[in-house]
């Protein structure tokens, strides 16, 4: 477990303008108390793992039977809402904004283990009115975290799995609300894993749950409570087809390897994230309800890897490790690399990683034996672990009025204000073996000479010994300041129930750095210039009853919403500047479902259309084509997302129904991006065309069906679902599609352009993962005893055990062609790196509950 967990005390005092809401149900959308399983996620599912950036959507509404069943049902492969960016999707606690004001993402992790607490949410689809905001393009959910509105008793957990986690036992108790007006809520909940399903991994973590509330009369009721989930868990790490066929293993880690004869992986994540939320529900009189909500955060985020300076990649998957670096294995023709020694070399190499697995895992006590000889000669560290840290304190007041008009009319007012300082700084976590490491950029020292500015990292400290636990490379704070205010109009008028939401925002973000960069000395230290922007939109909907069941529901959006912090600076870990051109993402979105409710059939029916205009992205990778870390932005980015929805419950009788669930979507660039890239070993931006045209999402299944069938009856739940992926397509690589880079592919022999310079067919295909079947089941029972009640679930995922399906993955951001312009034996275009699906996996839950 983490040694040092950083704690923060929140002081939290109440506002003048104060709040109130009391959760209500209207048309559509109400508060759910969903089934245990609904919110049993493991890591992988739940994307907290940077490493795989995969994002899971969890999206519901009672009114939709897709929205209800996908978000979970789903999972295996990391499925997301209409393969929209996590951004797009806003989650609240009691009516506080809780998504990451810098990246616009909620991370799930911050609520990990909280089953109990995260069962009561209310939540809005991306065309249906709600009470705490203007619903997004994703949709909207809002947890209760009010201990009045947790279920009253006593709640003992205990799993086991084998998952991310293998034991997960829990215990929650609910007072309810006594003769005094007191609520009193309590949970705590430990999963842990000595090794997760992929080798290499563990996992260990504590997620705790504290409230108070007091109902003071009629008219007030004030709650406070805090929660956490300090956690540390070793992660897994992608790799080729070449990689998991030599390991001959799908789940071949490259992370981790024998230190001593024990394992250790090189990748750990420590993630903790204290969070205390003051809400006061002011029931101003039987038509108007205040809600106020003061929160306050203070995470911390470290997620550590293996880095090297002066020798050789240590990473066991490096690709001239690889047999097919010395033989080509995918060019016939090329006489110059199929020579019999070439093939002798191969299977040297083939040879090697398959007579053991410490020869493909990482040989960490040769890391320690060279650091050794080092230090004995006083030189710098060959070999360290370094830590990215990305820490953030917040603070944010929300208060939202709701005020009924008339017996048929309501109106929603709403003001956000809040105020981030994010700071990023890396560290030396373990030197291994070696005495010192020094400050300086060993990138740069290729294009200026030793001793000059511009390979200093911070030129108020030049030449800075680093030891353990010592800042070095980079440290800035991200300052961001934002305020939005929101309403919503509902009407019911004859048979249509219709919506109409606005919001106008403003946010300020400015860099403060901490280091005086040598390549932007005049430029990096103290804080930059202020981008300041307004923001807002509109949106509409309404439901029109056709009778018998008959629904048609049609609504259509607007918006402008300011880029976010994260892709807003063109290079933050080297200087102050802005991306050039930054400016407001315009989004439109419009939709159009029918549902049919009836005796025996519940269907919906959606189709959608959303797309973004002056889009802005950012990257940060490793470029090893000119061994130095890049800094890319994308402007002017367009995209499309379009697609149907189908969900089908067919009651067979009143225990048994059949269920069809399945999407067919698009999610793709329209245009090729502007972009500006900056290279860490020098301070020059270059600009190029990236031709990411048709270029599409990754890491979702745009293709997804599922066929189900479902007994429930007398206490028992049985579910069957046969769900089939496919299309899931790989992050493309920018650096693989730019003009000068296509430029020299052609130069290098390759066949790029045709005779009248046009790009040849297929060229800019982007990788693919396979698809496939994946047979789920799960099978529960409920028991009413003289005290309480017990359930039993068994869950088991992928029960036919295909481990074919990829779930994510990148294209490597490396070129065919040496620098030179001779072409290379390995071909990265042919390799990318992918993770694929777990093979059979389950959870047995036991819940008592008295």
């Amino acid at each position: 477990m983490q040694k040092k967990l950083r704690l923060a005390m929140i002081a939290i005092c109440c506002s003048a303008t104060a709040f109130a809401q009391k959760t209500t149900e209207t048309e559509g959308q109400k508060p759910v108390d969903t089934g245990e399983s609904a919110f049993t996620f493991t890591e992988a599912q739940l994307g907290e793992d940077d490493d795989m950036s995969q994002n899971v959507t969890i999206i519901n509404s009672n009114s939709n039977l897709y929205a209800s069943q996908v978000g979970y049902l789903f999972s295996p492969v990391r499925f997301r809402y209409r393969a929209f960016n996590q951004k797009y999707n806003e989650i609240y606690i009691n009516g506080a904004p809780m998504n990451d004001i810098e990246s616009g993402q909620f991370r799930y992790s911050m609520i990990g283990g909280l089953n109990a607490q995260t069962r009561n949410m209310e939540f809005s689809l991306p065309f249906e009115a709600n009470n705490f905001s203007m619903s997004a393009m994703g949709g909207s959910n809002n947890y209760n975290f009010r201990p009045s509105s947790q279920p009253t008793g006593h709640r003992l957990t205990l799993s086991a799995a084998n998952r991310s986690y293998t034991l997960r036992g829990g215990y929650t108790y609910n007072s309810g609300v006594n003769a005094n007006g007191w609520a009193y809520s309590a949970g705590v909940m430990y999963r842990w894993a000595n090794r997760g399903y992929v080798e290499g991994t563990f996992y260990n973590s504590l997620s705790y749950f504290l409230g108070v509330e007091k109902i003071i009369n009629d008219q007030h009721t004030i709650s406070l409570v805090t929660w956490g989930n300090p956690t540390e868990r070793a992660s897994q790490g992608a790799a080729t087809d070449e990689a998991y066929w030599l390991a001959n293993d799908r789940y071949y880690n490259p992370n981790w390897g024998y230190q001593n004869g024990k394992k250790r992986n090189s990748r750990i994540v420590n993630d903790y994230a204290p969070t205390a939320l003051l809400t006061w529900d002011y029931n101003i009189n039987e038509h108007m309800k205040l809600t106020t909500a003061l929160s306050g955060k203070y995470s911390h985020y470290k997620s550590t890897k293996l880095n090297y300076s002066n020798s050789d990649n240590p990473h066991p998957n490096y690709w001239k490790n690889l047999p097919s670096s010395f033989y080509n294995v995918w060019d016939e023709t090329d006489v110059n690399n199929r020579t019999e020694q070439n093939l002798a070399d191969w299977q040297t190499a083939y040879d090697f990683w398959t007579a053991s697995k410490a020869n493909r895992q990482i040989n960490w006590d040769r890391l320690y034996f060279n650091n050794q000889q080092l230090a004995a000669q006083g030189k710098d560290a060959m070999y360290y672990i370094q830590a990215k840290n990305n820490d953030q304190l917040v603070l944010n007041l929300s208060s939202a009025l709701k005020t009924e008009l008339t017996k048929n009319s309501q109106l929603d007012l709403g003001v956000t204000l809040s105020t981030t300082k994010g700071m990023h700084y890396q560290t030396m976590e373990d030197l291994l073996g070696a005495n010192i490491y020094h400050n300086i950029n060993s990138y740069a020292l290729g294009t200026y000479p030793t001793g000059s500015d511009e390979v200093q990292y911070d030129l108020n400290n030049p030449n800075a010994e680093v030891r353990e636990g010592d800042k070095f490379g980079y440290n800035y704070n991200i300052l961001v300041d934002k305020a939005n205010v929101w309403a919503t109009y509902k009407a019911n008028v004859k048979s249509i129930h219709a919506f109409l939401s606005g919001r106008v925002g403003a946010t300020s973000m400015q860099r403060d750095g901490k280091m005086r960069n040598g390549l932007a000395k005049n430029n990096s230290y103290g804080k930059s210039g202020t981008a300041r922007f307004l923001d807002g939109g509109a949106k509409a909907g309404a439901n029109i009853n056709l009778g018998r069941g008959n629904t048609v529901a049609l609504g259509v959006g607007y918006e402008w919403r300011t880029p976010t912090p994260s892709t807003a600076f063109a290079a933050p870990e080297i200087n102050n500047d802005f991306v050039t051109n930054l400016k407001n993402e315009k989004v439109f979105s419009a939709e159009v479902g029918y549902q049919l409710r009836s005796s025996w059939l519940n269907l919906s029916l959606s189709g959608y259309y959303s797309k973004i205009t002056d889009g802005t992205e950012w990257q940060n990778f490793y470029y090893d084509d000119v061994n130095s870390f890049t800094y890319i932005s994308f402007t002017d980015v367009e995209k499309e997302y379009y697609g149907a929805e189908l969900g089908a419950n067919i009651k067979i009788n009143n225990a048994f129904s059949v269920k069809l669930l399945g999407q067919i979507s698009e999610a793709k660039y329209t245009n090729n991006s502007n972009v500006r890239y900056m290279n860490s070993t020098s301070a020059k931006y270059i600009d190029e065309i990236c031709y990411n045209k048709d270029m599409r999402e990754n890491g979702t299944p745009l293709t997804a069906m599922s066929l189900g069938l479902s007994y429930h009856s007398n206490g028992w739940y049985i579910d069957l679902n046969g769900n089939y992926y496919d299309r899931i397509y790989l992050s493309y690589s920018p650096s693989y599609r730019y003009e000068s880079s296509l430029r020299n592919r052609q130069d290098a022999g390759f066949k790029i352009f045709d005779g009248n310079d046009n790009i040849l067919p297929g060229v800019l295909d982007q990788q693919e993962g396979k698809g496939g079947f994946m047979l789920d089941a799960s099978i529960g029972r409920s028991i009413y005893l003289k005290k309480g009640s017990l359930s039993i679930n068994l869950m088991i995922t992928n029960v036919l055990n295909n481990r074919d399906i990829v779930t994510g993955g990148y294209e490597q951001s490396r070129s065919d062609y040496t620098q030179s312009g001779n072409t290379r034996t390995y071909r990265f275009s042919q390799n990318p790196m992918k993770f694929y699906a777990y093979g059979t996996n389950g959870m047995l839950n036991i819940t008592y509950k008295f």
